[in-house]
Parts: C-alpha cells; sequence; structure tokens
C-alpha cells in the first residue's frame, strides 16, 4: 500500500493553465473479457469523457500521460488543468518497475483543490507465473468526491505506459439502503469452498458483494482458496478519511473496477474492508466464512485473511466503530482457524519486497501490512492499536 518514504496529503503551488488537447477515452474494456485492455477512442477537443457500455452504472476513462506531461517540476513535471467529466476516483498504472511519486488535485465546485499524494499500491496477487498474477502496477485508487477536473504531477520516474484512470462509480437507489439499514442474515455457501470448521464465536454483521453492487462479470476464473489461515492481514486503503456513509458502496464498486479492469486481477483484492462507520464490507467472492486467497499481502496471501480500512490512517487514527469491527471480524476468523489472536507464528514467503521466496519468518498472527512488505501500511494511527487489537481479539475468543 503506501511506502515509508511519503504519506497523507500534501500541498504545493496551484498552477493555472488553459485547456488542452487529451485523448477521450471510451472504456470498452467493461465489455471485454476479464484482463483485456481498453481500446482508447479517437482524440478530440475537450473535456475528457468517461464511459460505460456494461449496463453496471460504472464510468471510467483512461488517459495516457507520457504526452500530458508538459509543465516542468523539479524532478518531474505537470500536467495542465483538465475539464473532465464527473468523476469521483483517480488513480494511476504504469508497466515496469520504474516508480513514480504522483500527486494530483481535482476541481470541484469550480475550485481547484490541493494537491493530494497518491500512494504506490503494494497489494497485489503474487508473482507471474502464479495462480493469479498481473504485470500492471499502480497507486492506490483515491476517492475525491464528485469533480470535473483534474491535474496530475510525476516526479522521480516516468515509467512507460503511465496512464490516469477516472471512474465515477455512480449511484443507486439501493446504496443509501444497504449503507443505513442492518444487513439480512444470509448463508455462506459455495460447492467450491474449502470451508473452516463451524465457529463458537458468532458471525458478524456483514454487507455483502450484491449490497455494494459487484459486477460479478468483472470477475475473472473461479475464487482460490487456502488450505489454512495462520495470519490476519490488517491494511488501509490509503485513500480520504471524510467520505459519508451512502459513498462507501460507490467507492467498493470503483476500486473493485480498477483491480480488475485498470490492474487486471481476479477480482477486488481484500477479503474484508472495514469503514470509518464500523461496518463490515465483503471484499473478495468466495464465501465470506471460506478460506478464500486474496490479493492484498504480497508473499503471504496463501495464508491469511487480508481486512482493509477505509481511509488514510498515517494522518487519523482509527474510530472505535472501526476498531470493534475488527474485533468482531477477526475474533471469527481466527475461531474458525482454530487460531489464537496473540503470539506469532511461522510463515514461508511466496517473495515479497521484504522477504524473498521461500524466507521462513516469525510474523505476529494479526500483523500490519508492514510487517511483510517494505510499506507504512496500515498507517502508524492504526499499526499503534494491533497490539489493542490482539488483546481484544483474545479475550473475546476466550469467552465463547
Amino acid at each position: 500500500m503506501d511506502h515509508m518514504r511519503h504519506s497523507g496529503h500534501t500541498s504545493g503551488p496551484a498552477s493555472r493553465g488553459s485547456a488542452w488537447l487529451v485523448a477521450v477515452v471510451a472504456m470498452t474494456g467493461l465489455l471485454a473479457p476479464p484482463g483485456a485492455a481498453a481500446t482508447p477512442a479517437d482524440a478530440s477537443t475537450g473535456p475528457i469523457a468517461l464511459a460505460a457500455t456494461d449496463g453496471s452504472g460504472v464510468r471510467s476513462a483512461e488517459v495516457p500521460l507520457a504526452e500530458r506531461l508538459v509543465l516542468p517540476v523539479a524532478g518531474g513535471a505537470r500536467t495542465k488543468q483538465v475539464p473532465t467529466a464527473s468523476y469521483a476516483m483517480v488513480g494511476v498504472t504504469w508497466r515496469g518497475d520504474a516508480e513514480p511519486e504522483v500527486r494530483v488535485r481535482n476541481r470541484a465546485d469550480g475550485t481547484w483543490g490541493a494537491w493530494r499524494h497518491l500512494e504506490t499500491l503494494d497489494d497485489g496477487p503474487g508473482p507471474a507465473g502464479g495462480p493469479e498474477a498481473s504485470s500492471a502496477h499502480g497507486t492506490e485508487p483515491m476517492w475525491m468526491g464528485e469533480s470535473d477536473g483534474v491535474q496530475v504531477e510525476v516526479t522521480a520516474a516516468t515509467p512507460r505506459a503511465l496512464s490516469l484512470v477516472l471512474i465515477d462509480p455512480g449511484t443507486r437507489a439501493a446504496d443509501a439502503t444497504s449503507a443505513a439499514s442492518a444487513p439480512a442474515a444470509r448463508a455462506a455457501t459455495t460447492g467450491l469452498a474449502r470451508a473452516a470448521k463451524p465457529s463458537r464465536v458468532p458471525r458478524p454483521e456483514l454487507r455483502t458483494r450484491s449490497d455494494w453492487g459487484a459486477n460479478e462479470r468483472w470477475r475473472s476464473g473461479r475464487p482460490s482458496f487456502n488450505r489454512q489461515i495462520k495470519q490476519v492481514h490488517i491494511h488501509h486503503t490509503a485513500s480520504a478519511n471524510g467520505y459519508a456513509r451512502r459513498d462507501v458502496p460507490g467507492i467498493l464498486r470503483g476500486m473493485y473496477r480498477y483491480h480488475t479492469k485498470s490492474l487486471g486481477w481476479s477480482d477486488i483484492g481484500y477479503n474484508f474492508l472495514v469503514d470509518r462507520f464500523g461496518r463490515t464490507w465483503v471484499g473478495r467472492a468466495g464465501g465470506p466464512a471460506n478460506r478464500v486467497r486474496g490479493a492484498h499481502t504480497l508473499g503471504f496471501n496463501h495464508t491469511s485473511v487480508g481486512i482493509a480500512v477505509i481511509g488514510n490512517h498515517e494522518t487519523t487514527p482509527p474510530t472505535r466503530r472501526t476498531m470493534n469491527a475488527l474485533v468482531a471480524l477477526a475474533s471469527w476468523k481466527l475461531d474458525k482457524a482454530d487460531s489464537r489472536a496473540v503470539g506469532r507464528v511461522w510463515g514461508r514467503s511466496e517473495g515479497s519486497d521484504r522477504y524473498p521466496a521461500r524466507t521462513r519468518v516469525r510474523l505476529p498472527i494479526i500483523d500490519g501490512h508492514r510487517d511483510t512488505n517494505q510499506t507504512a501500511c496500515p498507517g502508524q494511527l492504526l499499526y499503534d492499536r494491533l497490539p489493542n487489537l490482539r488483546g481484544r481479539t483474545q479475550k473475546r475468543l476466550d469467552r465463547f
């Protein structure tokens, strides 16, 4: 997720530019087979257009940046201020190992906002050649809220196939309902599952993929399942903290679109996501009671479950409701795995930037992403709460 060198939001000078020629991209990738590249339309003058052709209501655009970075800055370049159709989420993707520093700012209600740093995405399915792999790299997708303009700054490196991704997840009538009401109890069964034992710890309230509007046609292949769960990895999404309850389903749809169509993953990366209101949302398909393999912690997806807190916890501490939800979810999953919440376990890396493949390492049962990868995730203010999370989760396990 977010690298150690830089975290949080930063501000910079306001550089005003005139309207300019951009490539208008009609995202036909939403109808293409999973992982297929989108096909850009002809270039024209005007704002960046977003499109959806699959009836999902999620509109998007991908714009090559190499020829748009025309304003010099120290160590790199910026685009001009670019008018766009309405969007709410932004990210940048590239190919190759060169890693850029990326900042963006948006225009909303006629005013340009502060520059925001896009953290490099350190999640992923695993090394090339594995059961799920991708050669694409990118930033974390940043929730901006309703916007109609964008400006991008790239420094440190300009990798190949550098592209701006804009996403408008749309608004469903069900968003307000699913965000406000408690979810109905649902059985989690699948013929594909490698289910764990029945749990003594009560299953927490879970909002399902249908609650946030997952388009199941975007997934590729069948879910993969782990033979065992030895750890719970805690993440944050390194995105804005000021979202509303009704925004969360759209945030998840946008993240799902970005992971599957822009990065080529088989599904959204996280097994579960928890918002600042204390609500838990099912991420990856395959059944929340099952040992579904995620794409959240390079090198250790094969023995863990990944839980991401929506927000940036370098800048803001997790809410009490968020912590309560993490305790309820972690205790349920660890009880099903016949595991404690305190202590350490041995694991073998499948290859990460911190632990090369086949390295054996002893890690906390509940750990932060930074314990396995070179990253600041899950943010210092959440990482500092992990001892509390472990202790509270163990007390809940002991109670049952």
